[in-house]
């Protein structure tokens, strides 16, 4: 059974910071293509970071570069994605997803993680 399981989301003051994880399972996870997506209220999900499947590799949306990082650990199926000088823009549903690279097309989706930033 496929798994995504996000983390680590929250209330946090504007300037503050965030790290979400998400620990995958049920499928071999160093073979996917790992990304984060937001859904803020009334706006569609936007794609927010991605790495590649053999890491170091990492792509950002324009609103983030320079304060989000992404990253991954194979060993622990665990894909992170560490939120800094958040504001509230960055208020949203944040979601995992896997995309595989090799063969036949899968997309798995988490069960998504509120992440709120006010005073």
């Amino acid at each position: 059974q496929v798994q995504l399981v996000e983390s680590g989301g929250g209330l946090v003051r504007p300037g503050g910071s965030l790290r979400l994880s998400c620990t995958a399972s049920g499928f071999t996870f160093s073979t996917y293509t790992m990304s984060w997506y937001r859904q803020a209220p009334g706006k569609e999900r936007e794609l927010v970071a991605v790495m590649r499947y053999a890491g170091g590799s990492a792509n950002y949306a324009d609103s983030v570069k320079g304060r989000f990082t992404i990253s991954r650990d194979n060993a622990k199926n665990t894909v992170y994605l560490q939120m800094d000088s958040l504001n509230p823009d960055d208020t949203a549903v944040y979601y995992c997803n896997a995309r595989s690279v090799f063969g036949r097309l899968f997309v798995y989706w988490g069960q998504g993680t509120q992440v709120t930033v006010s005073s």
